[in-house]
Formats: structure tokens, C-alpha cells, sequence
């Protein structure tokens, strides 16, 4: 059922109530402010919800030993691939989505959304399919160890095997978010974890009548999870409860829209593989100067990433707002939305910076008393932190830009500030200059916020409002 909305002057406390019990609110018109708000809040608890899947695994799995906890991470890392595709067609779907709602073309929006479903299912269960058949062999490729592999095979089939589940949690919620329903894609994502969370200890260990299946039983459990979650995701989408109500004939195949995601989507997962591909070379630059220095790399990153999601959040609120009034005929207002979002992500993550640079030692001692782990675990942090402002209006632009359908856009601006710029510098700053695992993080700090600021520039230019998708 709609949600009835809040009076105009609705307060601030009223508006968290309406953000966490959802909304069919039209975000074109009225106060970007209280629709930052709206659609932000359901965003970063929904993006705090995808990260448990694995935290709780690893929890778990961790009592069962060194072999099956390196089965499990190296299994994460091998299903990055599907996340990859996942958020690449994401990308494409809540601007898409977006965008016909923004035009008021709701029917539109229901084909775009049963093509993406439909396109995301053709290529999970090609990648479903390879990993039933070759996750032994993939998991040996990647860990090289025949121990982990024989602790771990059946885990990796099975996460593998159930790439259809995790793409769905993606491209469903994408959909949500671009129609503005942000609520469902957060309750969708709360129901799996928590289904994951109980059955996770009751199929590792045993109970009862139920036998102990070990690190498969970790694997069961986050299908079962995630698919539950699909399950829910479904109901919204079929029922009609929410904006959209999708059937039978939104999934028969209609090939210019699925071309019109593909082109979209396509930039997409370059950008995510750009990213997240550059990350792993600095991380490969800072194994130079051993297990210690990543010890506290690997321990700062956790708490960065933990802190960053807020963030996420009002990047992905962005992406919504951008896409909507675009479609709707006001680019002006879609230009303000994101200078809002990134005026209220630098306040946030200045607030960050201030924590990190005040109270980093603690911090990172709390995870361990090794004076060089906890050395360079501070160092991360407050490299890092010092270019928190700069990376706020770069997360948010980045979204921005894909909201509006331009995926090239950041792709070729990640490219040439992360694997052009940062890197190198990265590499130049702690060998050759003799700066260690520092020089790394400030390169970090100095590539992000040339990112940003490029990022910036471009979208002053403002060619992304002519972006037709």
C-alpha cells in the first residue's frame, strides 16, 4: 500500500520514520533536500546489509581453520567477477528505470526492468553453470594450495553455483532504486542476512537432527539467504505494491531494449573491474614491505570501508535524483541535486577525517598490538582521511554520471587518474623514493582527489544532461 506522506514541514525525525517505512514520494518536485534524505537513509542501511554476507561467513567459517578461511576469501574474490557484471547492469537499470519514471512512463519502466531481469538471468546461469562445473579448478588456479582446495571445493561450486541469487539481490534493487522505492531494496537484503545469520552456525556446526556440513553449510546458507531475499524482491515487483508492477509480457524479449541496457551496462563493468582491479595493485604494492605492513593496510581498509557507506548511500541517491529529473525535464534541478549530495558527503566525511586523524592509534590497536602493524594501519588511516573532502564530491559525481547513463564518462576518467596516474605514482613514491608502504596511501590520497576534481570539472560541462538512454 502507498505510504501516506508527511506534511511539507515535516521534521527531521518524521522524515527518518517515512525514509525507513518507505515512500512513493515524487522526487522531481518539492525539497531535494528531504528527498536526499528519503532515498539515502534506506541506501546506506542497504549497502550495510550486502557487506554482512561475507563478514558473517568469515566469522563463522574461521573456527573450521586456515584452509577453509583462505577457501572462503578466495572464493569472495573469484565471485567478484559476478559483481561486477551485477553492478554494470545495475548501473544501467536505475538509469534507465529512473529516467521513464522522471518521464512519467511507467510502462517503460516495467519493460526496462523485465529486461534486465531477463538479461542478468541469461548471464548468471552461464557463470552459474561454469562454476558448478570448474570451481575446483578456479579455486586451484587462484589459491594454488591443494589443502585449501580439498577444504573448500564444494563451498566454491556451491557460492558459484549461485550466481542467479546474487545477481537477482543486484539488478532487482536497482530497479527499486531507480523507481525511488529504496525501502524494498533495503528490506530485501535485511531478510537475507538474517536468514543467513541463523542458518550460517545451525548448517556449519550441526544441530539436532540437522548434520554438520562444515564450510558447505556456510555456502548453503548464504544461498539460502540471498534467495530468500530475491524472494521477497519478487513479491514487490509482482504484487504492484510498490511503483512498478512487472508481468509475463515485461519479460518477453524485446532486443533494443536489451541493447539499450548492454550499452549502458557495458561501461559499467569496466568501471567496477578499473576499479576494483587498481585496488589489488596497491595492495600488491604494499606486500612489498611484508606481512606487517599488510596486517595494518588489510585492518585500516576495513574500518575505511565500514565508514565510507554513508556514502555510498548519498552517491547512490544521487545516481536516483539525476536519473528521475532528467527524465522529467529538469536538469537544472538534477545539477543541483548532486551538488547537494556532494555538499553533504564532504561535511560528513569531514567528520570521518577528524575521527581518523584524531583517534587512528586506538583504533587500529584495537585490532592488534604489533607496533608495526598498528604503525602502518595509522598511517593508512590518516593518509587516507586527508582527502576524504576531495573523494566525497568524486563519489558522488561518479554516480551522478552513471545515473544519467554516461558509464564512459567515469570509466575513461578512473582509467586515466587510477591506472594512468595512481598507480605509478604509488610504485614511484614508496620504492624508488624510498617512502614504503606511506608513499602508497598518499598516492592514494593524491589520485582520488585528481579523480574528484577532474570529475568535477567534467560534469560542469554538463554534457551528461543531454545523455539519451
Amino acid at each position: 500500500m502507498t505510504s501516506p506522506q508527511p506534511a511539507p514541514d515535516a521534521g527531521f525525525w518524521p522524515s527518518i520514520r517515512e525514509a525507513l517505512r518507505g515512500t512513493h514520494r515524487d522526487y522531481t518536485t518539492g525539497s531535494i533536500d528531504r528527498a536526499i534524505l528519503l532515498l539515502a537513509i534506506p541506501m546506506v542501511l542497504e549497502m550495510a546489509m550486502e557487506s554482512l554476507f561475507g563478514i558473517i561467513n568469515v566469522f563463522w567459517v574461521s573456527s573450521l581453520g586456515a584452509d577453509a578461511i583462505a577457501a572462503v576469501g578466495v572464493t569472495e574474490s573469484i565471485l567478484t567477477l559476478v559483481f561486477a557484471v551485477a553492478i554494470g547492469l545495475s548501473m544501467s537499470l536505475t538509469a534507465t528505470v529512473a529516467r521513464r519514471i522522471g518521464e512519467q512512463d511507467h510502462e517503460g519502466a516495467r519493460v526496462a526492468a523485465g529486461q534486465g531481469i531477463l538479461l542478468g538471468t541469461v548471464l548468471a546461469g552461464v557463470m552459474s553453470a561454469a562454476g558448478i562445473i570448474w570451481g575446483s579448478d578456479i579455486l586451484l588456479a587462484m589459491a594454488e594450495t591443494p589443502s585449501v582446495v580439498k577444504a573448500g571445493a564444494g563451498y566454491t561450486r556451491l557460492i558459484l553455483g549461485s550466481s542467479p541469487a546474487v545477481m537477482m539481490l543486484f539488478l532487482i534493487n536497482a530497479i527499486f532504486r531507480g523507481a525511488g522505492d529504496a525501502t524494498v531494496a533495503m528490506r530485501s537484503l535485511w531478510i537475507g542476512n538474517v536468514v543467513n545469520m541463523i542458518l550460517d552456525p545451525l548448517l556449519i556446526f550441526g544441530w539436532g537432527p540437522v548434520p554438520a556440513m562444515g564450510i558447505q553449510g556456510a555456502a548453503i546458507a548464504s544461498t539460502i539467504g540471498r534467495s530468500c531475499g530475491v524472494a521477497y524482491q519478487l513479491s514487490q515487483l509482482f504484487s504492484g505494491d510498490g511503483r512498478l508492477r512487472v508481468t509475463a509480457a515485461h519479460f518477453r524479449p524485446q532486443p533494443a531494449v536489451l541493447k539499450s541496457l548492454l550499452t549502458v551496462g557495458l561501461p559499467g563493468i569496466f568501471q567496477f573491474i578499473i576499479g576494483h582491479a587498481s585496488w589489488i595493485a596497491m595492495i600488491k604494492v604494499v606486500a612489498m614491505f611484508g606481512a606487517q605492513a599488510m596486517a595494518g593496510t588489510t585492518i585500516a581498509i576495513r574500518i575505511i570501508i565500514v565508514t565510507i557507506l554513508p556514502s555510498w548511500g548519498l552517491s547512490n541517491a544521487a545516481a536516483t535524483l539525476v536519473g528521475q529529473n532528467l527524465g522529467a525535464g529538469h536538469p537544472r534541478r538534477a545539477e543541483h541535486s548532486v551538488w547537494r549530495c556532494g555538499i553533504y558527503n564532504a561535511i560528513f566525511l569531514g567528520f570521518i577525517t577528524v575521527l581518523f586523524i584524531a583517534f587512528a592509534e586506538p583504533m587500529i590497536g584495537f585490532f592488534s598490538t604489533d607496533p608495526l602493524v598498528v604503525a602502518t594501519g595509522v598511517d593508512c588511516l590518516r593518509y587516507i582521511a586527508y582527502g576524504y573532502v576531495f573523494y566525497a564530491f568524486g563519489m558522488v559525481m561518479v554516480q551522478a554520471f552513471n545515473g544519467a547513463g554516461d558509464t564512459w564518462t567515469p570509466t575513461w576518467i578512473n582509467m586515466a587518474c587510477q591506472w594512468a596516474f595512481q598507480i605509478p605514482m604509488a610504485y614511484l613514491l614508496a620504492k624508488p623514493m624510498g617512502l614504503g608502504p606511506r608513499g602508497v596511501f598518499m598516492a592514494i590520497t593524491i589520485g582520488e582527489s585528481v579523480l574528484a576534481v577532474v570529475a568535477a570539472i567534467v560534469f560542469r560541462r554538463g554534457s551528461w544532461k543531454g545523455r539519451k538512454i
